[in-house]
């Protein structure tokens, strides 16, 4: 496993595990979690247990068109939010007459500055993104890893937690060492076992 550039020493160490095995491979993050809670509840050290997202994609929801109205809306609470921060900051060092004035007139100039900053930008745009959208980066499939030396035990819990699916990974496993064996072998070596 590849380290990312902003991750500290400490961060590393805690996301590496000393000779990592393969439990078991799962089509969603919750299969994956329930795998390892079942493992916790059997008292399994789950420290040495890592779960591995792979084939990485981005799914964007698009959630309706966006419009200068709905910019500027949006900018007028967020400018509103500002304001009011700004002026409970003020009413905390300034004392005196003039509190409730002071504090409306830094709502009312945070709500036009937040309006006025926002339609720039979406203006600024050029109408290229009209559009609202949330995204996440997700997973195709969650691998659950252990540390070598409690690989056995783990794959005995699961085999009690899906006994079917732990003789389906026993196969799939069994069907990967038979295909290795079978490239390592040279052209034209006679199988003792054949």
């Amino acid at each position: 496993m590849s380290t990312q550039p902003h991750m500290t020493a400490p961060m590393q160490q805690h996301m590496r595990l000393e000779y990592p095995m393969s439990l078991d491979t799962f089509d969603t993050y919750a299969e994956a979690q329930r795998a390892v809670d079942y493992l916790a509840d059997k008292e399994f050290p789950v420290q040495d247990v890592m779960i591995v997202g792979t084939d990485l994609k981005q799914i964007e929801r698009v959630r309706g068109r966006l419009t200068s109205g709905k910019v500027v809306l949006g900018g007028l609470l967020s400018g509103i939010w500002i304001g009011v921060f700004v002026g409970l900051v003020f009413t905390m060092f300034e004392g005196g007459e003039g509190l409730v004035t002071r504090m409306l007139s830094t709502v009312v100039i945070g709500a036009l500055f937040g309006a006025v900053w926002a339609w720039l930008g979406y203006r600024s745009t050029g109408g290229q993104r009209d559009f609202t959208s949330i995204s996440q980066v997700v997973a195709s499939r969650y691998e659950v890893f252990t540390e070598h030396k409690h690989v056995h035990a783990a794959r005995e819990l699961l085999a009690e937690l899906d006994p079917m699916r732990a003789a389906q990974e026993q196969l799939r496993r069994n069907q990967e060492r038979a295909r290795a064996e079978h490239e390592r072998r040279q052209p034209g070596q006679i199988d003792p076992e054949g």
